[in-house]
């Protein structure tokens, strides 16, 4: 990968993510009635005024990172239709909007992806005298079902062959363009040598003529919602995998603009190469659950660390003063700050991806 599809990367995919989360603040915000002074596409400065709509100021600026929204009174509640001067209800429904943009966005990509379809996973080889050989699998066969699920990842074709030893395992298969119901039994552990094949002894691989394993509009949209929910999972159990040594504090680290931008450069490099969509859409729907799961940590400054006061306000009865929540949120803004340089520096020097 070059650094190029790095650039194209970031423009590509994480600018219309950060886009689609102000626009969950936007969107809060006019249907609460908070005036929203300034919606920016880029960062200040200001290179252009595109136009005035409602009392907003849409401007495009010099600085090409995603955008920001500017609601009237933010922390300032003696003005009248600002966001500090507002409900309760209405400054928690505007903070969490922007993450939940995102998490309807990564639905939508989710669906979008399965409905299209993973590429298909294939038999790369078959072990003499294996459980494949004797059911009659051969190279080149394309899994599409194994036990009635769908099978468009390598989880779903393993499970079942590690958990079903000495148990039929039903596989649709493709074939030539055909479809064949197979049958196979795995061995069960100790029946073969784990470090060098699996139970039924196969290899696997990604299909390359092109085949596709999709979902119809109703299964893809429950599996758009499972992915979401393992992603989210996922990120919440890595501390405990983390002390567990289950993962590395290198696959665990945080990564900054730079590091997802490689990423998503790698994803649209994978797309572009092998004219398959499935990568970007992948990586587009994973980028917009971290940015909403990250946007809600009770962290000042955060959508979260904001929540976090209104919560702190339903509880205590009263309203902590602007002063000190404006200043606890400086104080956040200042501290994530230095943490993105330090994390930019790192993904420079220890980039996730080598260029």
């Amino acid at each position: 990968m070059t650094i190029l599809w790095a650039i194209g990367g970031f423009f590509i995919v994480l600018t219309p993510i950060v886009l689609v989360h102000e626009l969950g603040h936007f969107w809060a915000a006019r249907l609460s009635n908070i005036r929203v002074e300034e919606f920016g596409f880029g960062l200040p400065p200001r290179a252009l005024k595109l136009a005035v709509r409602n009392d907003t100021i849409f401007s495009l600026n010099w600085i090409p990172l995603g955008g920001f929204v500017r609601p009237a009174g933010e922390d300032d509640p003696t003005i009248p239709d600002g966001l500090a001067a507002a409900s309760k209800r209405a400054r928690f429904f505007v903070l969490v909007a922007g993450a939940s943009a995102n998490f309807i966005m990564a639905v939508f990509v989710f669906w979008l992806a399965s409905m299209i379809g993973a590429p298909a996973i294939m038999i790369s080889s078959v072990d003499p005298g294996s459980p494949a050989m004797e059911a009659g699998l051969q190279i080149g066969d394309v899994f599409l079902e194994v036990d009635q699920a769908i099978a468009d990842d390598r989880a779903t074709i393993a499970a079942p062959m590690y958990d079903k030893g000495g148990e039929p395992v039903e596989l649709l298969i493709g074939r030539g363009g055909e479809k064949l119901t197979v049958v196979v039994i795995p061995r069960i552990a100790g029946e073969y040598d784990a470090e060098n094949e699996g139970p039924i002894g196969v290899g696997l691989a990604l299909a390359t003529n092109g085949e596709r394993v999709s979902r119809g509009p109703i299964s893809a949209g429950v599996d758009a919602v499972q992915s979401i929910w393992e992603y989210v999972s996922l990120v919440i159990r890595v501390p405990a995998m983390l002390i567990r040594g289950e993962i590395s504090p290198q696959e665990a680290r945080p990564v900054s603009v730079v590091g997802i931008s490689q990423l998503a450069g790698q994803a649209a490099e994978a797309s572009a190469v092998n004219r398959d969509p499935f990568p970007l859409l992948n990586i587009i729907a994973f980028i917009n659950v971290a940015l909403g799961l990250t946007n809600l940590l009770p962290i000042p400054a955060l959508d979260g660390g904001r929540i976090l006061f209104v919560l702190l306000e339903a509880v205590r009865g009263r309203r902590i003063e602007p002063e000190r929540e404006g200043m606890v949120h400086v104080v956040g803004m200042l501290v994530l700050l230095g943490l993105m340089l330090l994390m930019i520096v790192q993904d420079i020097v220890n980039p996730i991806i080598p260029f």
